[in-house]
């Protein structure tokens, strides 16, 4: 069974920083890229940023750009986001996600995957 479980959502003021974890299992890690999606109300969902495990590879939208790292712990099949200089336009549920190949752009841009965990909520206040 395929699972995608995020950690380390929350609430936290405006600049302030998180780092939200997803822990993969049920399928072969490296063989995947694993990108971070968000939803806020109201709005569309968005791929803010991908990476590939096996290559490195990353990608950013813009609007978290300079603000956000991803990263990948193959031996723990974990992958982080950390989340600093958060703003309240960052208030969204936040999905992990799994698409096989190493495609980090398209996966983020075209907002695709394979397998998507339950999400977790980050709110911003400001």
């Amino acid at each position: 069974e395929v699972q995608l479980v995020e950690s380390g959502g929350g609430l936290v003021q405006a600049g302030g920083s998180l780092r939200l974890s997803c822990v993969a299992s049920g399928f072969t890690f490296d063989e995947y890229a694993i990108g971070w999606f968000r939803q806020a109300p109201g709005k569309e969902r968005e791929g803010i940023s991908c990476i590939s495990v096996y290559e490195g590879d990353t990608y950013y939208a813009d609007s978290v750009k300079g603000r956000f790292t991803i990263s990948s712990d193959n031996a723990k099949n974990t992958v982080y986001l950390q989340m600093d200089s958060l703003q309240p336009d960052d208030t969204a549920v936040y999905y992990c996600t799994a698409l096989s190949g190493f495609i980090v752009q398209a996966m983020c841009v075209h907002v695709i995957d394979d397998y998507r965990g339950q999400g977790i909520q980050v709110t911003v206040s400001s």
